[in-house]
C-alpha cells in the first residue's frame, strides 16, 4: 500500500488531522529516527487535539453568546463593584454544573452582568458542557411561536438538554400568566438536572412583583433560589467610577 493511498483512506475516514500529520512525517527526514510507536502516538495526538478544538469551537458558536469575548481572567474587580473573587474563581471550575446548581447574577444596568455570565459560559464550553445564552424576551417569544406551531414540547426538551443555560434580562418586566406558565415548564424541566445562570437587576424578593400569579411565582422561585449561588455586583458610584459599559466602550449590554 502506497503512502498516498493510506493518506486518502485516512481522509475518507474523516481523520484529516492525522492525514496531515502523517504527510508531514513523511516529509520530515528526522522522523526516521523515531520509533513506530512514538510516531503513531504523535499522529493520534494530532487527531485528538484537532477534534477537541473543533468540538470547542462548535460549542462556543452554538452558545450564541452576547459577548463571546467574555473571559474570567479579564474580569474587572475594581470600579467599586465589590465582586467576590473567590466565588467567581470557584464557579469558573464549573463544579456547580456538576452539582446541578444555579447562579444568580444581580446588578444595575451596565454593571457587567452579561459579561460575567458569558465569561462563566465560556468556561463551561472549555469543559465541553453544552451551553446556551438567550435574553428572556427572546426566550418567551420563541416559546410563544413554538406553541403556535405545535412544537412547544420539542422546544422545552431542547432547553432541558443544555448543561448550562444563561438567561439574561431576567424579569425586567412583568410576565403574563401564560408567559409565567411557559417559563415554569423550562425551569421545572431543568430543576436538579442542569444549571442555569440568571442575570437580573432585581433581587429574588422582587421577582414576585414580576409574576402576577402567586402560585406560579412560588413554583418558579422555589426551583431557583434554594439551589443557587448569588453574585451581587455593587452599584457603581457615578461620581467616582465608570460603569463597565464606559470602561470597555460597550453599548446596549445588560
Amino acid at each position: 500500500m502506497t503512502n498516498e493511498v493510506t493518506i486518502n483512506k485516512l481522509i475518507e475516514m474523516r481523520l484529516s488531522a492525522m492525514a496531515d500529520a502523517y504527510r508531514n512525517q513523511l516529509a520530515d527526514t528526522s522522523m526516521s529516527n523515531i520509533s513506530f510507536e512514538d510516531r503513531m502516538g504523535l499522529l493520534v495526538d494530532m487527531e485528538y487535539t484537532s477534534r477537541k478544538n473543533n468540538r470547542l469551537h462548535r460549542l462556543i458558536k452554538n452558545a450564541t453568546f452576547d459577548q463571546p469575548q467574555g473571559c474570567i481572567a479579564d474580569i474587572n474587580y475594581h470600579s467599586g463593584r465589590k465582586l467576590n473573587k473567590s466565588l467567581i474563581e470557584r464557579l469558573a471550575s464549573c463544579e456547580y454544573i456538576t452539582e446541578k446548581h444555579n447562579v444568580i447574577i444581580l446588578g444595575a444596568t451596565g454593571s457587567g452582568k452579561s459579561y460575567l455570565a458569558c465569561a462563566l459560559g465560556m468556561e463551561a464550553c472549555k469543559h465541553y458542557y453544552t451551553t446556551k445564552y438567550i435574553r428572556l424576551p427572546e426566550l418567551l417569544s420563541e416559546l410563544a411561536i413554538a406553541k403556535g406551531e405545535g412544537v412547544f414540547k420539542k422546544v422545552i426538551n431542547q432547553y432541558a438538554k443544555y448543561r448550562l443555560l444563561i438567561i439574561d434580562e431576567w424579569l425586567l418586566v412583568k410576565l403574563t400568566e401564560n408567559e409565567a406558565r411557559d417559563l415554569l415548564e423550562i425551569i421545572h424541566a431543568r430543576h436538579k438536572k442542569a444549571s442555569t445562570i440568571f442575570c437580573s437587576q432585581f433581587a429574588p424578593a422582587g421577582w414576585f412583583n414580576k409574576i402576577e400569579e402567586a402560585t406560579l411565582a412560588d413554583a418558579i422561585l422555589d426551583r431557583i433560589v434554594h439551589d443557587s449561588y448569588t453574585i451581587e455586583i455593587q452599584y457603581v458610584d457615578k461620581e467616582h467610577d465608570k460603569s463597565m459599559r464606559e470602561v470597555y466602550g460597550i453599548k446596549n449590554v445588560g
